[in-house]
Protein backbone atom coordinates (compact mmCIF):
# COMPACT_ATOMS: atom_id res chain seq x y z
CA UNK A 1 0.00 0.00 0.00
CA UNK A 2 1.29 3.42 -0.77
CA UNK A 3 2.27 5.48 2.48
CA UNK A 4 2.05 8.98 4.13
CA UNK A 5 4.12 9.45 6.91
CA UNK A 6 3.48 11.68 9.51
CA UNK A 7 6.45 13.51 10.35
CA UNK A 8 7.48 16.39 12.59
CA UNK A 9 9.98 19.00 13.55
CA UNK A 10 10.71 17.81 16.94
CA UNK A 11 12.00 14.58 15.20
CA UNK A 12 16.09 15.18 13.51
CA UNK A 13 15.68 14.42 9.64
CA UNK A 14 18.32 11.87 10.17
CA UNK A 15 16.48 9.85 12.74
CA UNK A 16 13.04 10.38 10.70
CA UNK A 17 14.54 8.85 7.20
CA UNK A 18 16.49 6.07 9.08
CA UNK A 19 12.99 5.38 10.13
CA UNK A 20 11.69 5.18 6.85
CA UNK A 21 13.88 2.98 5.19
CA UNK A 22 13.69 0.37 7.96
CA UNK A 23 9.63 0.54 8.68
CA UNK A 24 7.61 -2.00 6.30
CA UNK A 25 5.84 0.60 4.42
CA UNK A 26 5.90 1.49 0.99
CA UNK A 27 6.56 5.91 2.19
CA UNK A 28 5.55 7.71 -1.71
CA UNK A 29 5.61 10.82 0.51
CA UNK A 30 5.74 13.20 3.70
CA UNK A 31 3.56 15.13 5.83
CA UNK A 32 5.12 17.53 7.87
CA UNK A 33 2.72 18.70 10.87
CA UNK A 34 4.48 21.07 12.76
CA UNK A 35 7.18 21.37 15.29
CA UNK A 36 10.60 23.22 15.19
CA UNK A 37 12.96 22.37 17.69
CA UNK A 38 15.13 20.21 15.46
CA UNK A 39 13.80 21.16 12.35
CA UNK A 40 16.56 22.24 10.20
CA UNK A 41 16.72 24.93 7.27
CA UNK A 42 16.61 22.56 4.00
CA UNK A 43 15.90 19.40 5.86
CA UNK A 44 15.61 16.48 3.74
CA UNK A 45 13.39 13.42 4.62
CA UNK A 46 14.09 11.69 1.02
CA UNK A 47 9.67 12.49 0.07
CA UNK A 48 8.28 14.67 -1.32
CA UNK A 49 6.27 16.93 1.33
CA UNK A 50 2.57 17.36 0.87
CA UNK A 51 0.23 20.09 2.74
CA UNK A 52 -2.29 17.80 3.91
CA UNK A 53 -4.32 14.05 3.06
CA UNK A 54 -6.17 15.08 0.45
CA UNK A 55 -3.22 16.17 -1.59
CA UNK A 56 -1.66 13.27 -0.49
CA UNK A 57 -4.05 11.04 -2.07
CA UNK A 58 -4.84 13.71 -5.30
CA UNK A 59 -1.32 14.34 -6.08
CA UNK A 60 0.43 10.47 -5.10
CA UNK A 61 -2.51 7.88 -4.65
CA UNK A 62 -2.12 7.75 -0.89
CA UNK A 63 -4.23 5.04 0.34
CA UNK A 64 -2.63 4.53 4.17
CA UNK A 65 -1.35 6.93 7.06
CA UNK A 66 1.49 6.16 9.04
CA UNK A 67 1.79 8.41 12.17
CA UNK A 68 5.53 9.09 12.88
CA UNK A 69 4.79 12.11 14.95
CA UNK A 70 4.91 12.33 18.71
CA UNK A 71 3.81 14.93 21.52
CA UNK A 72 4.02 17.87 21.70
CA UNK A 73 3.04 17.85 17.99
CA UNK A 74 0.46 15.79 18.32
CA UNK A 75 -1.60 14.99 21.18
CA UNK A 76 -4.36 12.49 21.52
CA UNK A 77 -7.01 15.17 20.50
CA UNK A 78 -5.08 15.86 17.26
CA UNK A 79 -4.44 12.55 16.79
CA UNK A 80 -7.90 11.68 17.03
CA UNK A 81 -8.54 14.49 14.52
CA UNK A 82 -5.90 13.88 12.05
CA UNK A 83 -7.21 9.85 12.34
CA UNK A 84 -10.99 10.97 11.56
CA UNK A 85 -9.50 13.46 7.92
CA UNK A 86 -7.74 9.31 6.92
CA UNK A 87 -10.74 7.83 7.79
CA UNK A 88 -13.24 10.25 6.04
CA UNK A 89 -11.10 9.89 2.76
CA UNK A 90 -11.37 6.00 2.87
CA UNK A 91 -7.57 5.47 4.37
CA UNK A 92 -6.01 3.54 6.85
CA UNK A 93 -4.52 5.12 10.27
CA UNK A 94 -1.86 4.01 12.14
CA UNK A 95 1.22 4.04 13.92
CA UNK A 96 3.04 2.64 17.36
CA UNK A 97 0.87 0.66 18.99
CA UNK A 98 -2.71 1.90 17.09
CA UNK A 99 -4.39 1.17 14.01
CA UNK A 100 -7.67 2.10 12.70
CA UNK A 101 -9.45 0.85 9.38
CA UNK A 102 -12.34 2.93 7.76
CA UNK A 103 -15.35 1.37 8.69
CA UNK A 104 -16.29 -1.08 5.37
CA UNK A 105 -19.89 -0.04 3.77
CA UNK A 106 -22.51 -2.94 2.03
CA UNK A 107 -23.06 -1.29 -1.39
CA UNK A 108 -26.88 -0.49 -1.88
CA UNK A 109 -28.66 0.33 -5.47
CA UNK A 110 -31.01 1.95 -3.77
CA UNK A 111 -31.59 5.58 -3.47
CA UNK A 112 -30.66 5.97 0.09
CA UNK A 113 -30.60 7.98 3.38
CA UNK A 114 -28.82 7.11 6.72
CA UNK A 115 -29.28 8.69 10.24
CA UNK A 116 -26.72 8.04 12.81
CA UNK A 117 -25.88 9.37 16.03
CA UNK A 118 -23.17 10.69 18.66
CA UNK A 119 -24.68 8.30 21.09
CA UNK A 120 -27.94 6.72 23.29
CA UNK A 121 -30.78 8.83 23.96
CA UNK A 122 -29.95 12.03 21.80
CA UNK A 123 -33.42 11.60 19.73
CA UNK A 124 -31.55 9.14 16.66
CA UNK A 125 -35.23 7.04 16.21
CA UNK A 126 -37.18 10.27 16.69
CA UNK A 127 -35.29 11.98 13.46
CA UNK A 128 -35.72 9.12 11.40
CA UNK A 129 -39.27 8.28 12.65
CA UNK A 130 -40.04 12.44 11.30
CA UNK A 131 -37.67 11.87 7.90
CA UNK A 132 -39.70 9.05 7.01
CA UNK A 133 -43.31 10.15 7.94
CA UNK A 134 -42.52 13.53 6.01
CA UNK A 135 -40.34 12.37 3.15
CA UNK A 136 -43.40 9.48 2.61
CA UNK A 137 -46.05 12.33 1.48
CA UNK A 138 -44.53 12.09 -2.65
CA UNK A 139 -42.67 8.86 -2.91
CA UNK A 140 -42.57 5.24 -1.33
CA UNK A 141 -40.67 4.78 1.64
CA UNK A 142 -38.97 2.01 3.31
CA UNK A 143 -37.06 2.18 6.78
CA UNK A 144 -34.20 -0.39 7.53
CA UNK A 145 -33.27 0.38 11.12
CA UNK A 146 -30.74 -1.68 13.52
CA UNK A 147 -30.67 -2.42 16.94
CA UNK A 148 -29.52 -4.36 19.88
CA UNK A 149 -32.39 -6.23 20.63
CA UNK A 150 -33.32 -7.13 16.82
CA UNK A 151 -34.56 -10.12 15.61
CA UNK A 152 -31.82 -13.16 14.56
CA UNK A 153 -33.73 -12.44 10.67
CA UNK A 154 -34.65 -9.34 8.97
CA UNK A 155 -38.32 -8.61 9.86
CA UNK A 156 -40.76 -6.92 7.63
CA UNK A 157 -43.14 -5.10 9.64
CA UNK A 158 -45.72 -3.03 7.14
CA UNK A 159 -49.10 -2.39 9.27
CA UNK A 160 -48.42 -0.29 11.97
CA UNK A 161 -47.98 -2.02 15.44
CA UNK A 162 -50.41 -1.79 17.99
CA UNK A 163 -50.37 -1.88 21.66
CA UNK A 164 -51.71 -4.75 21.79
CA UNK A 165 -49.00 -6.05 19.25
CA UNK A 166 -46.47 -4.93 21.12
CA UNK A 167 -47.82 -6.94 24.31
CA UNK A 168 -48.13 -10.05 22.40
CA UNK A 169 -44.78 -9.68 21.52
CA UNK A 170 -44.00 -9.34 24.74
CA UNK A 171 -45.47 -12.25 26.04
CA UNK A 172 -43.67 -14.29 23.35
CA UNK A 173 -41.04 -13.46 24.80
CA UNK A 174 -39.54 -10.63 22.28
CA UNK A 175 -38.28 -7.08 22.82
CA UNK A 176 -41.22 -4.86 21.90
CA UNK A 177 -39.56 -1.60 22.04
CA UNK A 178 -36.70 -1.68 19.23
CA UNK A 179 -36.23 0.90 16.94
CA UNK A 180 -37.65 -0.78 14.49
CA UNK A 181 -41.47 -1.26 15.81
CA UNK A 182 -41.04 2.65 17.04
CA UNK A 183 -40.71 3.42 13.61
CA UNK A 184 -43.08 1.08 12.26
CA UNK A 185 -45.53 2.02 14.53
CA UNK A 186 -45.06 5.99 14.52
CA UNK A 187 -44.18 6.85 10.79
CA UNK A 188 -46.57 4.03 9.49
CA UNK A 189 -44.21 3.23 6.82
CA UNK A 190 -42.69 -0.68 6.25
CA UNK A 191 -40.12 -0.70 8.09
CA UNK A 192 -37.19 -3.91 8.06
CA UNK A 193 -35.75 -4.68 11.82
CA UNK A 194 -32.10 -6.12 11.69
CA UNK A 195 -29.51 -6.40 14.29
CA UNK A 196 -26.25 -5.58 15.53
CA UNK A 197 -23.34 -5.97 18.00
CA UNK A 198 -21.35 -3.90 18.65
CA UNK A 199 -19.91 -0.77 18.27
CA UNK A 200 -16.27 0.60 16.83
CA UNK A 201 -15.04 3.78 17.67
CA UNK A 202 -15.91 5.14 14.17
CA UNK A 203 -19.19 3.50 14.17
CA UNK A 204 -18.36 -0.16 12.89
CA UNK A 205 -20.45 -3.11 14.24
CA UNK A 206 -19.23 -6.03 15.00
CA UNK A 207 -21.92 -8.15 13.22
CA UNK A 208 -25.33 -7.07 11.64
CA UNK A 209 -27.95 -8.60 9.47
CA UNK A 210 -28.15 -4.99 7.64
CA UNK A 211 -27.00 -6.94 4.05
CA UNK A 212 -29.92 -9.04 4.34
CA UNK A 213 -31.90 -6.43 5.41
CA UNK A 214 -31.42 -4.30 1.95
CA UNK A 215 -32.08 -7.37 -0.30
CA UNK A 216 -36.00 -7.27 2.17
CA UNK A 217 -36.03 -3.73 1.19
CA UNK A 218 -35.02 -4.39 -2.03
CA UNK A 219 -38.35 -6.06 -2.70
CA UNK A 220 -40.68 -3.51 -2.25
CA UNK A 221 -39.28 -0.87 -4.88
CA UNK A 222 -39.13 1.78 -2.59
CA UNK A 223 -38.28 5.29 -4.04
CA UNK A 224 -36.15 5.84 -1.25
CA UNK A 225 -34.71 3.39 1.60
CA UNK A 226 -34.08 5.27 4.99
CA UNK A 227 -31.30 3.47 7.06
CA UNK A 228 -31.48 3.89 10.94
CA UNK A 229 -28.52 3.82 13.15
CA UNK A 230 -28.17 2.31 16.41
CA UNK A 231 -26.50 4.18 19.29
CA UNK A 232 -23.35 5.79 18.09
CA UNK A 233 -23.45 3.25 15.33
CA UNK A 234 -23.52 4.03 11.80
CA UNK A 235 -25.25 2.02 9.42
CA UNK A 236 -22.80 0.24 7.85
CA UNK A 237 -24.16 0.69 4.25
CA UNK A 238 -22.93 3.22 1.01
CA UNK A 239 -25.61 5.81 1.10
CA UNK A 240 -26.36 8.77 -1.29
CA UNK A 241 -26.60 11.26 1.96
CA UNK A 242 -26.23 10.64 5.43
CA UNK A 243 -27.88 12.94 8.40
CA UNK A 244 -25.94 12.60 11.97
CA UNK A 245 -28.35 13.37 15.35
CA UNK A 246 -26.73 15.02 18.40
CA UNK A 247 -28.39 16.34 21.98
CA UNK A 248 -28.06 19.59 22.83
CA UNK A 249 -27.54 18.05 26.53
CA UNK A 250 -23.97 16.32 24.95
CA UNK A 251 -20.62 18.34 25.49
CA UNK A 252 -19.15 20.36 22.62
CA UNK A 253 -15.67 18.08 23.39
CA UNK A 254 -17.34 14.77 23.16
CA UNK A 255 -19.30 15.83 20.04
CA UNK A 256 -16.45 16.96 17.96
CA UNK A 257 -13.75 14.82 19.81
CA UNK A 258 -12.47 11.24 19.15
CA UNK A 259 -13.75 9.73 16.55
CA UNK A 260 -16.94 11.62 16.58
CA UNK A 261 -15.17 13.71 14.03
CA UNK A 262 -15.41 11.18 11.50
CA UNK A 263 -19.09 11.71 12.14
CA UNK A 264 -19.29 14.46 11.51
CA UNK A 265 -16.84 14.44 8.06
CA UNK A 266 -18.79 12.50 6.37
CA UNK A 267 -22.61 14.03 7.14
CA UNK A 268 -24.61 16.14 4.99
CA UNK A 269 -26.74 17.35 7.78
CA UNK A 270 -26.54 17.66 11.46
CA UNK A 271 -29.54 17.71 13.72
CA UNK A 272 -29.18 19.18 17.27
CA UNK A 273 -31.79 17.86 19.15
CA UNK A 274 -33.66 18.91 22.66
CA UNK A 275 -32.44 22.62 21.74
CA UNK A 276 -34.02 25.54 23.82
CA UNK A 277 -34.38 28.78 22.73
CA UNK A 278 -32.41 30.28 25.40
CA UNK A 279 -29.34 29.49 22.95
CA UNK A 280 -27.34 27.35 24.99
CA UNK A 281 -26.73 24.93 22.47
CA UNK A 282 -24.79 27.79 20.39
CA UNK A 283 -21.15 26.91 21.38
CA UNK A 284 -22.15 22.97 20.18
CA UNK A 285 -23.13 24.25 16.86
CA UNK A 286 -20.20 26.58 16.64
CA UNK A 287 -17.82 23.71 17.33
CA UNK A 288 -19.56 21.44 14.87
CA UNK A 289 -19.19 23.78 12.30
CA UNK A 290 -15.30 24.56 12.94
CA UNK A 291 -15.31 20.65 11.96
CA UNK A 292 -16.81 21.10 8.27
CA UNK A 293 -17.77 24.84 7.94
CA UNK A 294 -19.97 24.52 4.77
CA UNK A 295 -22.10 21.62 7.44
CA UNK A 296 -25.61 21.90 7.77
CA UNK A 297 -26.62 22.23 11.08
CA UNK A 298 -29.68 22.55 12.48
CA UNK A 299 -31.36 22.87 16.02
CA UNK A 300 -34.49 21.60 16.89
CA UNK A 301 -36.56 20.83 19.76
CA UNK A 302 -38.33 17.25 20.61
CA UNK A 303 -42.08 17.97 21.41
CA UNK A 304 -44.08 15.29 22.30
CA UNK A 305 -47.53 14.05 19.84
CA UNK A 306 -49.91 11.80 20.99
CA UNK A 307 -50.94 9.56 17.87
CA UNK A 308 -54.55 9.68 19.33
CA UNK A 309 -56.64 12.87 20.78
CA UNK A 310 -56.08 13.04 24.20
CA UNK A 311 -57.94 16.32 24.85
CA UNK A 312 -59.65 16.44 28.20
CA UNK A 313 -58.38 13.47 29.69
CA UNK A 314 -55.98 12.79 32.80
CA UNK A 315 -52.65 11.62 31.58
CA UNK A 316 -49.42 9.94 32.78
CA UNK A 317 -46.64 11.15 30.37
CA UNK A 318 -43.81 8.17 30.36
CA UNK A 319 -40.13 9.05 28.86
CA UNK A 320 -36.98 9.22 28.52
CA UNK A 321 -36.03 13.04 28.38
CA UNK A 322 -34.57 14.20 31.63
CA UNK A 323 -36.26 16.03 34.46
CA UNK A 324 -35.46 19.33 33.51
CA UNK A 325 -37.58 18.84 30.18
CA UNK A 326 -40.61 17.36 31.70
CA UNK A 327 -42.30 20.60 33.03
CA UNK A 328 -41.60 21.73 29.66
CA UNK A 329 -43.00 19.13 27.90
CA UNK A 330 -46.36 18.40 30.20
CA UNK A 331 -47.17 22.42 29.28
CA UNK A 332 -46.78 21.24 25.50
CA UNK A 333 -49.44 18.89 26.09
CA UNK A 334 -51.28 21.18 27.33
CA UNK A 335 -51.63 23.85 25.05
CA UNK A 336 -51.34 21.68 22.32
CA UNK A 337 -53.08 19.03 22.82
CA UNK A 338 -55.58 19.60 25.58
CA UNK A 339 -54.41 17.18 28.29
CA UNK A 340 -54.50 17.44 31.89
CA UNK A 341 -51.16 16.02 32.54
CA UNK A 342 -51.59 14.64 35.92
CA UNK A 343 -47.76 12.65 36.07
CA UNK A 344 -44.46 12.87 33.85
CA UNK A 345 -41.87 10.12 34.52
CA UNK A 346 -38.12 9.64 32.87
CA UNK A 347 -38.05 6.77 34.44
CA UNK A 348 -38.26 4.56 31.00
CA UNK A 349 -34.92 3.04 31.29
CA UNK A 350 -35.25 2.12 34.83
CA UNK A 351 -37.80 -0.99 35.82
CA UNK A 352 -37.73 -0.81 39.53
CA UNK A 353 -38.18 3.41 39.59
CA UNK A 354 -41.05 2.70 37.14
CA UNK A 355 -42.69 -0.17 38.61
CA UNK A 356 -42.72 1.97 42.03
CA UNK A 357 -43.74 4.27 40.67
CA UNK A 358 -46.59 3.46 38.61
CA UNK A 359 -48.24 2.20 41.88
CA UNK A 360 -48.61 5.84 42.37
CA UNK A 361 -49.84 6.74 39.53
CA UNK A 362 -53.66 7.92 39.14
CA UNK A 363 -54.48 8.63 35.16
CA UNK A 364 -57.16 7.68 32.28
CA UNK A 365 -54.47 7.37 30.29
CA UNK A 366 -50.94 6.49 29.84
CA UNK A 367 -48.89 8.22 27.15
CA UNK A 368 -45.69 6.59 26.50
CA UNK A 369 -42.45 6.60 24.10
CA UNK A 370 -42.01 2.99 22.65
CA UNK A 371 -38.68 3.15 24.33
CA UNK A 372 -37.13 0.78 26.98
CA UNK A 373 -40.10 -0.82 29.55
CA UNK A 374 -42.79 0.80 27.85
CA UNK A 375 -44.38 -2.39 26.92
CA UNK A 376 -43.29 -5.06 29.34
CA UNK A 377 -43.82 -2.56 32.30
CA UNK A 378 -46.21 0.25 31.52
CA UNK A 379 -48.31 -1.16 28.64
CA UNK A 380 -48.37 -3.94 31.13
CA UNK A 381 -49.66 -2.18 33.53
CA UNK A 382 -52.02 -0.25 32.22
CA UNK A 383 -53.94 -3.26 30.51
CA UNK A 384 -54.26 -4.85 34.09
CA UNK A 385 -55.53 -1.58 35.52
CA UNK A 386 -57.68 -1.03 32.39
CA UNK A 387 -55.81 2.09 31.68
CA UNK A 388 -56.10 3.49 27.93
CA UNK A 389 -52.22 3.01 26.83
CA UNK A 390 -51.55 5.84 23.71
CA UNK A 391 -47.65 6.10 22.25
CA UNK A 392 -46.49 9.27 21.76
CA UNK A 393 -44.14 10.04 18.84
CA UNK A 394 -41.92 13.37 18.88
CA UNK A 395 -42.25 16.70 16.46
CA UNK A 396 -38.67 18.47 15.43
CA UNK A 397 -40.09 21.79 16.25
CA UNK A 398 -38.06 24.77 14.91
CA UNK A 399 -36.39 27.52 16.78
CA UNK A 400 -36.17 31.34 15.64
CA UNK A 401 -33.86 31.56 13.31
CA UNK A 402 -32.58 28.12 12.62
CA UNK A 403 -32.78 26.73 8.96
CA UNK A 404 -35.84 24.48 8.18
CA UNK A 405 -35.39 20.86 9.20
CA UNK A 406 -37.69 20.16 6.49
CA UNK A 407 -36.51 21.69 3.57
CA UNK A 408 -33.11 20.02 4.59
CA UNK A 409 -34.26 16.68 4.68
CA UNK A 410 -36.30 16.89 1.31
CA UNK A 411 -33.20 18.59 -0.37
CA UNK A 412 -31.05 15.71 1.28
CA UNK A 413 -33.73 13.33 0.07
CA UNK A 414 -33.94 15.03 -3.42
CA UNK A 415 -30.02 14.02 -3.67
CA UNK A 416 -30.83 10.33 -3.90
CA UNK A 417 -31.42 9.48 -7.57
CA UNK A 418 -34.52 8.24 -8.90
CA UNK A 419 -34.81 4.47 -9.07
CA UNK A 420 -34.79 3.45 -12.27
CA UNK A 421 -38.15 0.82 -13.24
CA UNK A 422 -37.47 -2.36 -14.58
Amino acid sequence: MRALAVIDGEHYAPVVRDALSELPYDFVAAFLVGGTEKLREGADYGLALTSGLEEAVERHGVELVVDLSDEPVLGPRERLRLASEALALGLRYEGPGFRFDPPEYLPCELPSLAVAGTGKRVGKTAVTTYAARLLARDRRVVVVAMGRGGPPEPELVEARPTPSDLLRLVRAGRHAASDYLEIAALAGVPTVGCRRCGGGLAGAPATCNVEEGISVAARLEPDLVIFDGSGAALPPVDVDARVLVVGAHQPPDLVTGYLNTYRILVSDLVVVTMARPDGAHEPLCEAIRAVKPDLCVVSVELLPRPVEPVSGRRVAYFTTAGEKAHSRLADHLEAEHGAEVVHVSGNLASRPELVRELERVEAEVYLVEIKAAAIDVVAEHGRERGVDVIFVDNELAPLPGEPDVDDALRALAGRAPARVAS
